[in-house]
């Protein structure tokens, strides 16, 4: 009799239970790319009681839709909600949680991935008494991965009266005002130029590591462009650059995010008011005095480690021969050589650390080794490395005596010491040595005068071991006396220039494709038959016996070869690989290895996967040599597998722009970069020397 009783009273409880677990929840709409519900955070509602709805979408791993403001593309989402029956009233804007930064290329989206809710307010006012609420709600959104599919919505829930009861849903409105961004304790203002400045106690160095900016109206802002930061005691600056939208005095509203050294991050909303500082130039550098010391100290041991990668090698081989002077005595001469090989090398850090920050600030997402993403650059680098080798093995002299190689007076023995400490430079930007990474992501991010500081300490440490060596007379005593080896020397030492056009080559091609070998190996042999020609001329010149015609129709034939050979490349390569375009990202990955997307890397660190990341270029020495000594071997390859950790490689050999901004994200300008990630688990950044044994240890395989 008991259980009969039980039963009869359930049964005739079973509609009411049921109404009051669905009412603040509507029937979904789904599709492939996802599911979309309405929410309410009562159960019940009350004429005069403000109480919250929301759409909820639950995206499918890879897909994402957009914030109020969507950034370079997509679409808003759009939520209009009606009440009618018992009470009525229409929905307020959307509550906005704070949207992830997605950067695809050259653009930059604000949007969501995973699971969302987008809350509204309701305030419902008496109508029918007695009677239930019905609300109706019309939503329209963009769904996007490789592509964009428009999804629509239409939602009702009927909520009886009564006093307001929290939902089975109420905490997911309280994770989304947990999202939300709190209003700034700091004043705000936008200069003129778009320098965005945060004023108040709180802000220093030791608070802030990142921030960036994201305004809630499109078309103001250049999204994608980096935002310099400057921060000091009382004051955050960040360098916008502003679009055809942006109005100097107008209010800027939007959101800054800032990331403190613990990684933590918090969002503030902001009205930044016209007005503030005039230019990021004349923010102070970023840190004390101290971190100052630390970058310059970073830059000058990064300089001399330089001197043993492989980039510099080709040029070293130059610069041995000339350390033929010192070996005769001759230590005015050794002297004056040498400083003008550091003020070459010098001056060519400066200029170069002068166009990375000008093309940035322009709008381009450059970085350490940038020239070495153009074929035509690198093509013109093999010439020169190939001509070079040429008059190493005396197929003929160069008059202004690149680092000594031959004869000639003064003027031209010094204007090849110059040039040989710029030529240095030149090579040596595929290479990032240890402790670089750290010096040149500071002096891109300080303000001109500190950044030139950097670059200077950056190449008195890569003209450092040839200065002592020109210095201390103790050390010149050391060296062999001048003899007919030289002339071995001198020969042996074009076969790793020969050997670095091979590479250089490998890497044209890699970026041009198959078409650009006959250009660069045309140009080589026209390379050849001006050294040839030359060769004549001066043969002639020197003995007497050929005529002033004769002579003049050779250099005249070699110039000739050389501009065929120059108009070529300047015609014929740019169109083989325009700016963006990177062959190398399309190459199959049997082995594995999975191209880099911040789209894929994001859905396997949602899905807890642990994921290597391998930041590489082919021009990079560096890189090729950690992944052949540390990364490809067969046991650490087993030793990933059995980790399930995902090896995901960023080809920098081309520009890209996605690669760009993680390597800027992890305070790195140029390539090698390895981070790992564990699962659940901020990322690890790895030196930028590896070992087997040091990448095992790292994913827990040792």
């Amino acid at each position: 009799m008991r259980l009969l009783f039980t039963l009869c009273v359930v049964t005739c409880l079973a509609p009411v239970l049921s109404r009051a677990g669905l009412a603040a929840q509507s029937t979904p709409v789904s599709s492939p790319h996802g599911t979309a519900t309405l929410l309410s955070d009562s159960d019940t509602f009350m004429p005069g009681q403000e109480m919250h709805f929301g759409l909820r979408l639950q995206l499918a791993p890879g897909w994402h839709t957009y914030w109020q403001n969507p950034g370079d593309a997509g679409e808003a989402v759009t939520l209009a909600l009606h009440a009618s029956g018992g009470a009525v009233g229409e929905g307020g804007p959307i509550e906005w949680p704070v949207p992830q930064r997605l950067s695809d290329g050259p653009l930059m989206s604000y949007a969501y991935t995973g699971d969302v809710l987008l809350p509204v307010r309701l305030e419902p006012r008496e109508a029918e008494e007695g009677a239930d609420m019905v609300v109706d709600a019309t939503a329209d959104w963009l769904v996007c991965a490789t592509v964009c599919v428009p999804e629509h919505g239409e939602f009702s829930l009927t909520l009886p009266r009564g006093p307001l009861s929290p939902s089975a849903q109420a905490p997911l409105f309280a994770r989304a005002a947990a999202q939300r961004p709190v209003a700034s304790p700091f004043a705000a203002r936008i200069a003129a130029d778009g320098t965005l400045s945060l004023m108040g106690a709180g802000l220093s160095p030791a608070m802030v590591r990142e921030a960036w900016f994201m305004p809630e109206q499109p078309g103001l802002i250049d999204h994608d462009a980096p935002q310099p930061l400057h921060v000091r005691d009382g004051l955050l600056q960040l360098g916008l650059k502003v679009a055809d939208g942006f109005h100097k005095d107008a209010p800027l509203p939007g959101i800054v995010v800032i990331r403190d050294v613990s990684g933590r991050e918090q969002a503030l909303a902001i009205t930044a008011q016209p007005g503030g500082a005039p230019a990021m130039a004349s923010a102070p550098p970023t840190g004390s005095s101290a971190g100052l010391l630390r970058l310059v100290a970073l830059a000058f041991a990064g300089g001399m480690i330089l001197n043993l990668m492989p980039c510099v090698f080709p040029v070293l081989a130059m610069k041995i021969l000339s350390l033929e002077r010192m070996a005769r005595g001759e230590r005015r001469a050794a002297l004056t050589g040498a400083a003008l090989y550091a003020g070459g090398i010098v001056a060519t850090f400066v200029l170069l650390g002068v166009v990375i920050v000008g093309l940035r600030m322009a709008g381009n997402v450059v970085g350490w080794g940038f020239q070495f993403q153009s074929v035509t650059f690198v093509t013109l680098m093999c010439w020169l490395l190939f001509a070079i080798s040429l008059n190493l093995l005396g197929v003929f002299s160069f008059g202004m005596r690149i680092a000594a190689l031959g004869g000639g007076g003064t003027l031209s023995g010094h204007m090849g010491d110059f040039l040989t400490g710029v030529l240095a430079v030149v090579v040596a930007t595929p290479c990032t040595a240890p402790f670089m990474g750290a010096a040149v992501a500071g002096a891109l991010s300080a303000s001109p005068v500190v950044g030139i500081v950097i670059f200077v300490a950056m190449g008195l440490g890569l003209a450092a071991p040839y200065l002592l060596l020109a210095m201390v007379p103790g050390l010149v005593r050391l060296l062999p006396r001048p003899g007919a080896w030289m002339e071995i020397v001198r020969q042996a030492l074009a076969f790793p220039m020969l050997a670095t056009c091979v590479w250089l080559a490998w890497v044209a091609t890699l970026q041009g494709g198959q078409v650009a070998v006959p250009v660069l190996a045309g140009g080589m042999v026209l390379i050849a038959l001006a050294a040839w020609l030359l060769r004549m001329a001066q043969d002639a010149a020197m003995t007497g016996t050929g005529k002033e015609g004769f002579i003049l129709g050779c250099r005249g034939g070699a110039l000739f070869a050389i501009g065929l050979a120059l108009g070529g490349v300047l015609m014929v390569m740019p169109a083989l690989a325009p700016p963006g375009a990177d062959a190398t990202q399309a190459q199959s990955t049997d082995d594995g290895t999975e191209a880099f997307s911040q789209a894929r890397l994001d859905a396997l660190r949602a899905q807890g996967r642990p994921v290597f990341i391998d930041m590489t270029a082919a021009w990079c020495i560096s890189c090729l040599v950690n992944e052949r000594v540390a990364l490809s071997p067969q046991h650490v390859r087993d030793a990933f597998a059995r980790q399930g950790v995902v090896y995901m490689k960023g080809d920098w050999t081309g520009r890209d722009a996605a690669i760009t901004t993680f390597l800027r994200d992890h305070g790195r300008d140029g390539v090698p970069l390895y981070v790992y990630y564990p699962a659940h688990q901020e990322g690890i950044v790895l030196p930028q020397i590896l070992t087997p044994g040091l990448v095992l240890r790292t994913i827990g395989a040792q």
